[in-house]
């Protein structure tokens, strides 16, 4: 059974983003990049599975620049059996990522699907919701916790009231959530492993996906600094200045 894990690579959650001057985008020269969190959450629990044995394969896909290699690396680091990364310049949107994995699905045919539930840089929450339609597969979003037998994958999955349990038929697609599990330390014997595992270089044309952009980026721009906060003499001010100037009762 085979385990397609996509992965990104994002400027690392540590790293305070700056915009650029320009104001077209966030300036990412000379910063540190790395695997988006959720997506290295979704290839820790593909590789808990297949060293649970209810996987025999783990590939990790990845589209974007030549340097994506690097965040590939790191997923045959963490158990990824190979890689394919998906070369190209452009800047993608979730619905070209969607339609690139739906093309490597239909060639690699795995069962099950997991993937980030969101990308910290763009936040945008939809690749998997529409990689689950293109591919007319049931999907389990926020996923809490994975159980996978008998050809059905059952998702314990976070929602607004709680948690909701969920039986999906395979194949699936399931995004993981922050408590699915925490992500092992990646040790030098297994970086080193990784090197020699086979990571394959495709380009969207000869998968036939367009990933032209469809949005413009107009602007962006920092948020507004806080104003500083002041001190009231008694609740019946602070009542009043609540209901006149921040007009929020």
């Amino acid at each position: 059974m085979k385990v397609l894990v996509p992965v990104k690579r994002v400027v690392d959650y540590n790293v305070k983003v700056r915009v650029k001057s320009d104001n077209t985008g966030v300036d990412i020269a000379n910063v540190k990049m790395s695997m988006n969190p959720f997506d290295e959450i979704a290839v820790e629990e593909a590789t808990r599975l297949k060293e649970a044995g209810k996987v025999t394969e783990v590939i990790a896909v990845s589209a974007g620049v030549t340097q994506c290699q690097e965040t590939l690396r790191t997923a045959m680091a963490i158990g990824a059996d190979r890689g394919i990364l998906v070369e190209t310049a452009v800047e993608l949107e979730p619905l070209a990522v969607a339609k690139l994995l739906k093309a490597l699905a239909d060639k690699e045919q795995p069962q099950l699907i997991i993937l980030g539930k969101q990308a910290i840089d763009d936040d945008s929450n939809q690749t998997g919701q529409m990689l689950a339609a293109l591919l007319g597969w049931p999907q389990a979003t926020f996923a809490s916790k994975v159980v996978l037998e008998d050809g059905k994958v059952t998702v314990t999955r976070e929602v607004d009231g709680g948690l909701e349990t969920l039986s999906l038929t395979l194949p699936a697609i399931v995004t993981t959530d922050l408590r699915l599990n925490e992500p092992r330390y990646v040790t030098l014997p297994n970086i080193m492993k990784a090197k020699k595992k086979t990571l394959d270089v495709t380009k969207p044309e000869d998968l036939g996906v367009d990933v032209t952009p469809r949005l413009k980026t107009v602007k962006v721009a920092e948020p507004a600094k806080r104003s500083a906060g002041i001190k009231v003499p008694d609740v019946a001010t602070l009542v009043a200045k609540l209901r006149t100037e921040a007009k929020v009762i």
